[in-house]
Order: C-alpha cells, then structure tokens, then sequence
C-alpha cells in the first residue's frame, strides 16, 4: 500500500495525518500498519529514522479509537517499553500528536522524574503509557498500576534495550500482560537473544525488514580523520568553526569526557549544551530543547541520544569517541541526514582506536573515506611486550584487561 488512505485508518487520523505533514507512509509504516491494525503481531527490522514510531503508534491509536472504552484507574490499555528517557519522550509525543483532539489519555513514566507525580497520574488510569523499564518496575513495586488489562505491548529499540540490560526487567514485565494480547516488535538488528525474544513474546509474528542491519543511510556523506588523541579537540573545535551556523551533535564514550569537552567547546565561543547519565531528566530535556530550537547549535553526549533524537535539522554528527559496540555507530550517524535531508558523518580515530573503526567497517561492509591523516599501525604485541592492553589475550585466571574492561562497561555508560 502506497497511501494512509487505504490502510483503513479512522477519518480522524487521517486528518492528523495530514495536519501533522505526513504525505506518504516510509516503507516500513507501508508494510506494518495494514498488519498492525488487522491486529497481527509484528517483528519490524529497520534502522533508527525511518518511522518505526509511526509504524507501530498508528495501528494502536486507531485499535485505541475503535475500542472506545475508557482504562479503569492504575491500568494502561496500551504499553510502550523504550530504552532511553529520550525515546520514550519522542515516542509519547508523537502519540500524543497523533491523538490531539480525541478522549485518548498518553502518560510517560521515565526515571530521571517525580514518581509521586507519576503515580498520581497513573491513578486516573492511561489508554496508552510509555516507559522505560526500570521506572515501571518501581511503579508496579509500589502498586501504582497493574498491567492486567493492557491489550497492546510494543518493545521499540529491543536491541538496545537487550544492550543496557533490561532482559532481566523484560522477563518480568511481560509475563504481566495478558496472553491474549497484540505484540509489535521493532528493532535495528536481529542478534541471537532478539530471536529468543521474539519467539518468547510474539504468537504467529509477521516479519518485516525494510533495509538490511547495518547499513548506514544513503545521504549521509561519511568520513575519518586519523588523528592523536591530544589534537582531537582542537581538529573538532577547527571543523565546527567552519559551520558555526549549523547543528551539530558530538559523541563522546564517557559522562565525564562528555562533559569536559561541553566545557572547552563553551570556552572556545560555540553554544553548546550536554546530555548524559550523570545530568537529570530536566536538565537533557532543556539541553534537547535548546538544540531543537537552535539557541544550541553543538550538543555533545553519550550514546544516551544515539536513539531516540528526531530532530531534523542535524546537519553533523560528530564521532570525537569511537563507539565500543560498531551497531551504535550506525545509530548515532542517523541522527543526521533525516526527513530526505542530507547529512555529514565525521569520525576521530585515535591509535588505540583502530580495532572500533575495523569492527564499524565491518559491520557497514565499506571503508569509510579517509578525510586527513593516514591510518595508524594497529598494535603488535610481539613489539609491545609491556604493554597490558586491549590486543594481548587475557591469561587464564587474569584480571580482565582494561579494553576488556571498557567493552564490558560500554553499554552501561549510555544510560
């Protein structure tokens, strides 16, 4: 189907539809939203950008509008589990966009906020509630809500959520639901446990993948300089000078690095702003808010906002860190080159960063254009006997070396 107008969508969607921009459905919303609204369960694969929130959000909001009754207090009808406070935000106001004007009630619950404003919320009971895990664990602990009566669950960015650990929160959250029940499945990539997963919450799953794992958009202009660690800042600081107008979003590995470089790029006369573990949910929702408005024009985070930023106008993205996971790669460069727009990815790459760039270009199948300097030797261990690091295989019994170490951190550090 090549139009919203023959999937059998409420005329009252479909006016917001319209009144919100949206022209043509993307190929995966095409394929998704006839099956979603039939009432199947669906497994969707594709990258970060290309309408999943539509593609699951309007089969339940038009579910949501045929069924016409209203939650009982502390029950949801329908649940959304993101991994990030950031998605989770994009997520709800998108739905609640798309249901401007009706009786339909959205709450987000996220950590970071009041949880006695959110169990007070709750009490009034919800039609659809966005959440991350962790915060809906300690509002089911505390008995603000139940989940006995949710009809829908839709798991978007399952890939990450299984990154950051939340497969042990799933295990107790789903079991929940009710049996008899609508599952959507939306996520980047299909690892090993996502199938278990699949198999484990979906009944009879429609598969859908629209562009294959991995594959970076095809407007986004990628590129690597080969620089030492001590003159990354001062080759970003020269690359953002030369389009101070623009936004740019850089990534960094740490909370701490994130916001030591925030500072320097203040110093050097950019508007600039950070998002990271260690900063509270207001204070990334008036940094995201800024950079939207353009009163910031360099957002530096962590992989926090790999996902879940939709913002347009990011013509730059920024890698001053090489991720440690080469997926996350993918998804911080789509935060760029959205909606149509072109876009320019820009990666640093440190000698000790050379085995991250392999494992990127590996999982793009391509290298990626070399912008300035030539690649660094990787290490030799037989020339490096002294050298403790991340090439030298761990002993049996040793104390895990510092890039094992890293890599075992890394997927915690986003959150």
């Amino acid at each position: 189907m090549n139009d919203f107008q023959s999937m059998g969508l409420p005329a009252r969607l479909l006016e917001r539809l319209h009144a919100m921009g949206f022209d043509a459905p993307t190929p995966i919303q095409a394929r998704a939203i006839p099956h979603g609204i039939a009432g199947r369960d669906v497994l969707g694969l594709a990258q970060t950008g290309t309408g999943k929130t539509a593609a699951f959000g309007l089969p339940l909001v038009a579910q949501m509008m045929d069924h016409g009754r209203k939650p009982a207090p502390r029950t949801v009808h329908g649940l959304v589990l993101a991994p990030t406070r950031e998605l989770a935000g994009q997520i709800a106001g998108t739905l609640r966009d798309l249901t401007d004007g009706s009786r339909l009630k959205i709450a987000v619950v996220v950590g970071g906020q009041s949880i006695g404003a959110q169990i007070r919320r709750l009490e009034r009971g919800i039609d659809i509630l966005v959440a991350t895990p962790g915060r809906l664990i300690d509002l089911l602990d505390r008995g603000a809500l139940t989940l006995d009566a949710a009809r829908f669950l839709v798991l978007d960015e399952a890939d990450q959520m299984l990154d950051m650990g939340f497969i042990h929160a799933l295990r107790r959250i789903v079991p929940l639901l009710p049996a008899e029940r609508q599952t959507m499945l939306f996520s980047a990539t299909m690892a090993k446990q996502m199938n278990e997963i699949a198999q484990s919450y979906l009944t009879d799953p429609v598969r859908i993948e629209v562009t294959p794992p991995g594959r970076a958009a095809d407007r986004i202009a990628q590129s690597v300089h080969f620089v030492e660690k001590s003159a990354k800042t001062g080759k970003l600081i020269e690359l953002l000078d030369e389009h101070r107008d623009d936004r740019a979003l850089v990534f960094g590995r740490t909370k701490h690095g994130s916001e030591k470089l925030m500072k320097v790029l203040d110093k050097a006369g950019f508007a600039t702003a950070s998002i990271h573990g260690n900063k509270s949910q207001g204070q990334r929702d008036r940094a995201i808010a800024a950079f939207k408005s353009g009163k910031v024009k360099v957002l530096v985070a962590t992989d926090v906002a790999a996902r879940g930023l939709d913002i347009p106008d990011v013509k730059h993205v920024y890698n001053y860190d090489l991720p440690n996971v080469p997926d996350s790669y993918v998804h911080r460069i789509g935060r760029t080159a959205r909606a149509g727009k072109d876009g320019a990815a820009v990666a640093f790459c440190s000698p000790d960063e050379m085995g991250e760039l392999k494992a990127i270009q590996k999982v793009l199948g391509m290298a990626i254009p070399v912008a300035s300097g030539e690649p660094f030797a990787p290490l030799d261990e037989a020339e490096t006997p002294k050298r403790r690091g991340r090439n030298r295989p761990a002993r049996k019994g040793a104390a895990p070396s510092d890039g094992q170490r890293r890599r075992r951190r890394a997927r915690r550090k986003a959150a």
